[in-house]
């Protein structure tokens, strides 16, 4: 078995990024050791958007929305998702 690197120490995470960035973290870690790991709280990151819709399509997804018991907003987000799958 190959023995790895050593990982150096780093001033900033901007000296990090760079020495990763061309190098092959497998000369430095053993990956086969690797166990899996879950972060059940981790949330996906978002985007604000900004988008123009007719006023009446605006009130009948809010009217759907109050029917479902959802903020409108998510109630959008739900259907967008169910469209693209």
């Amino acid at each position: 078995m190959a023995k790895h690197k050593p990982i150096p120490q780093f001033k900033n995470e901007e000296e990090e990024r760079k020495f990763w960035a061309v190098r092959d973290s497998a000369d430095f870690i053993d990956w086969s050791k690797a166990e899996k790991v879950v972060f059940p709280n981790l949330k996906p990151s978002t985007k604000s958007i900004s988008i123009r819709l007719p006023e009446r399509l605006l009130e009948r997804i809010k009217a759907d929305a109050n029917r479902q018991d959802v903020p409108y907003q998510s109630y959008i987000k739900t259907v967008l998702d169910k469209a693209i799958q």
